[in-house]
């Protein structure tokens, strides 16, 4: 073996080794709860343990039983469900971090115990309302920072053995603990290898939330377009998961990320499930509809205005033209400085407390509008378009495309300056080969657009009546196609 070789091979700690450079924290105890200090000592870490499990539980059995030499008979008298023997330091050295007691007998020479007192409750938010993703109508519970507790959430609505949860440990310093979730006898089993292979092969330092797993691994990562769906409603990953779809969940974050995705999952809200299935489809399209009114109201208004005034009806012009006459910009620049002024108070209300965001959005886009408009600087037109445009992408439900929809309407606004309509058809084309491109988990993003899929229209751009939504996607290839056999439904009262 060369030198070199040697050198980069880790070296093995011992257990001293992990004791002594967890002794380096002042939050690391080391104590024996015994009259005989040197029969048995317990080290752990006190921020991440539960004083209460240690001093009325864990203290009391070690006390009753101080006699003993052997560690496998101590353990059979302790009463916790997680006590392990062990005599590897890479091992004690996770647990101790996680919240585990290592019980060290000194008369005993190997294995050791670690009694898991981990304090479950400790930074958990007692308050699992939705807050991104309200809705008037159905449930408001979401998910929360603890995995468990978002496991117990599902199971409470999905209570079967079918629903599988499957558990791995992601991040060298982080540890975190990430479930894929999925249905034993719906899902096709490609996909969960697929998701199964991609969180493993991750290498990755620290994974503060799932958002940051639907990044690393997705297909494509040069893309503004999100590739799975993050929510933090349990109604929206039930649906997920029971159409044949996988959810990915991530300890210390209340977001699930479901997968695989594609563009008109975005669109979907859930109250289009409560609502009768005419107003669902009707709230689908408006949303669908508002996506072109965001991104190609404010182009079209410069590449009209910079180069094709022939469009304008002879009614709109005369108006337009006074709207226009005492402001020095070319329409280019006229628009992109509003633009940038409704961003600013978009993201300056998003950082601040809840009341004075509302009130600087309203007041600030008020009090901008009307100054702009006095001074010259704008007409009135366009503020009027803009603000229909900023409407407009609130009404996507998943934050994340809404700020995909914000971003591409800037790019589309340079090629109307430059080349005009020519320019937002060049965008447009340019826009559908990139998306013709992405896929998620392998699944064409435009699916059932291209390729055309006819059987999974009647819940994608509408919402149809639950008697035609009886099967799963088809692209999905679900081991079981049928989700539900509706009854026939009946005119007159039921039979008694």
């Amino acid at each position: 073996m060369s030198l070199d070789q040697a050198e980069a091979k880790p070296k093995s700690r011992s257990i001293e080794d992990v004791l002594k450079l967890s002794a380096k924290s002042q939050d690391f105890c080391q104590l024996s709860p015994l009259e005989n200090p040197d029969a048995l000592r317990l080290y752990y870490y006190r921020s991440m343990t539960d004083d209460a499990k240690i001093t009325e539980f864990l203290l009391p059995a070690l006390q009753r039983h101080e006699e003993t030499g052997d560690a496998r008979r101590l353990r059979a008298s302790l009463p916790f469900l997680e006590v392990r023997l062990t005599s590897d330091p890479e091992i004690i050295d996770a647990k101790l971090t996680e919240g585990s007691v290592l019980v060290r007998l000194e008369k005993a020479e190997e294995p050791l115990l670690l009694v898991n007192v981990q304090n479950d409750q400790l930074g958990l938010r007692m308050n699992n309302d939705t807050e991104n993703e309200f809705s008037v109508v159905g449930p408001k519970k979401g998910f929360v920072e603890s995995l468990d507790v978002n496991i117990h959430l599902l199971r409470s609505q999905m209570p079967v053995s079918k629903l599988t949860v499957e558990e791995l440990t992601i991040g060298s310093l982080s540890k975190t603990k990430v479930a894929i979730v999925y249905m034993n006898d719906v899902t096709n089993e490609e996909l969960i290898r697929t998701v199964k292979q991609r969180l493993n092969d991750i290498n990755f330092e620290v994974v503060f939330d799932s958002s940051q797993l639907d990044q690393i691994i997705s297909d494509h990562s040069n893309t503004p377009f999100p590739l799975f769906l993050s929510t933090e409603r349990i109604d929206r990953v039930t649906y997920a998961i029971v159409s044949g779809q996988v959810a990915i969940f991530a300890s210390g974050s209340p977001y699930a990320v479901t997968g695989p995705s594609n563009i008109l999952d975005f669109f979907i809200s859930p109250e289009d499930y409560y609502l009768p299935w005419i107003l669902g489809s009707f709230f689908r399209l408006i949303r669908i509809i508002c996506v072109f009114l965001s991104i190609f109201a404010t182009p079209v208004y410069v590449a009209v205005l910079t180069f094709h005034f022939e469009v304008i009806p002879d009614s709109i012009l005369v108006p337009l033209i006074e709207s226009r006459i005492h402001v020095p910009f070319k329409p280019l620049v006229e628009v992109i400085f509003l633009e940038l002024t409704i961003e600013l108070l978009r993201e300056a209300g998003a950082r601040l407390p809840t009341k004075i965001g509302q009130t600087l959005g309203i007041v600030g886009g008020i009090v901008i509008g009307e100054a702009s408009v006095q001074a010259a600087l704008t007409s009135n037109i366009l503020l009027i378009i803009v603000a229909l445009a900023a409407l407009a992408s609130f009404t996507t439900p998943i934050f994340k495309m809404a700020n995909t929809i914000r971003l591409l309407r800037f790019p589309f606004i340079l090629l109307a300056g430059l080349w005009g309509g020519l320019g937002i058809a060049a965008g447009l084309l340019l826009l559908m080969g990139h998306l013709l491109r992405l896929k998620s988990l392998g699944m064409p993003y435009l699916v059932p657009i291209y390729p055309f899929r006819r059987g999974n229209f009647a819940d994608s751009v509408i919402r149809s009546s639950y008697q035609y939504t009886t099967k799963s996607s088809i692209f999905l290839r679900p081991k079981q196609q049928r989700r539900y056999a509706p009854s026939a439904p009946k005119d007159g009262p039921a039979d008694e």
